[in-house]
Order: C-alpha cells, then sequence, then structure tokens
C-alpha cells in the first residue's frame, strides 16, 4: 500500500439532507457593533460541505474591509437529529467553544447556544442566537451575543451569496 489516498465523492448522508440548502460557499459583507468596541464593516466567507456522515462540515472566515486585516474565524459541524431540529458545534480560535441548537422551518433557522465554555485566557462569552434565512442563493443572518457583562444584544449582521456549489 502507498499511503496514498483517492478522494471519494459520497452520497449526502439522508440525516443531513434537510441542510443540503446550506451546501457551498458563500461570500459577502456584513457589519458588526457592540456596546464595548467601534463598530465595523467586514467581508466574510463560509463554506459547507459533507462527506456523506451525518453532519455538514462548517468553516467561516472574516476581514476587515477597511485593510483586508484577518478579523474570526471559527469552524464546526451542523448536525439534523430530526428533519425539523438543527445542532451546530463550533470552536473559536478566540478560545471559546459554543453549542447550539433551535428549529428548522424550511431554509430559516434560530440557533440559539445551550452551552458556552471557554478557556482560561478566553473573554467570557454566555449566549449566542443565530438567526439564519436562505433564499435561493442568498443567505442573510443576525448574530445576538451576551458576552464580557453585557446582556444579549444585535452583534453582526450580513449578507453572503452562494458563489459555488460543491461538486459530487
Amino acid at each position: 500500500m502507498s499511503g496514498h489516498v483517492t478522494p471519494v465523492s459520497a452520497a449526502m448522508d439522508d440525516g443531513v439532507a434537510p441542510l443540503s440548502f446550506l451546501l457551498g460557499r458563500w461570500a459577502g459583507e456584513g457589519e458588526g457593533s457592540y456596546p464595548t468596541i467601534e463598530p465595523f464593516r467586514y467581508g466574510e466567507e463560509i463554506t459547507l460541505s459533507h462527506v456523506g456522515k451525518p453532519f455538514l462540515a462548517y468553516a467561516q472566515r472574516s476581514w476587515s474591509l477597511d485593510d483586508g486585516r484577518p478579523l474570526h474565524a471559527e469552524t464546526g459541524y451542523w448536525r439534523c437529529p430530526s428533519p425539523a431540529r438543527v445542532e451546530l458545534v463550533v470552536a473559536h480560535p478566540t478560545g471559546v467553544v459554543e453549542v447550539s441548537e433551535g428549529p428548522l422551518s424550511t431554509t430559516s433557522l434560530v440557533l440559539s447556544s445551550t452551552t458556552m465554555a471557554g478557556t482560561g485566557s478566553a473573554k467570557e462569552v454566555t449566549a449566542v442566537i443565530r438567526h439564519i434565512t436562505v433564499e435561493e442563493d442568498r443567505l442573510d443572518y443576525d448574530l445576538d451575543m451576551a458576552a464580557v457583562g453585557v446582556s444579549l444584544t444585535g452583534h453582526l449582521r450580513a449578507v453572503l451569496h452562494r458563489v459555488s456549489t460543491p461538486s459530487g
């Protein structure tokens, strides 16, 4: 055996078929604000893909529209334990891990954190709510956050467009 792995095009697992509307690479722009920071604008790219298992792989990155510097990134997995329920597990490079769950209504989701955990050096984040709506090749989202002593409030809002779909 040579140790070379040949990629296999896998059929989507039936368990995540209700999330197929999320598949692909999405890109766009958003704006952020929070009581503890100056408002900002950002560019963003999100990729959701599958490998034939009962989850979608998720990767996100954002950058400043002012000077191109990286702002945030996150990676994780989307699961669908029932056709009307979604689970999201996300690791943030700031030392925070998020577990969120919520209802799926056709192509709209509201995911509320059920667990937020952080490393010893991470800023405290106590809650996140993600409101996501997809209409054809347009994804709109709002993200509310409770962190660093501030109660749940709006933090991010963006509009992304599907720029590619997965092959296979």
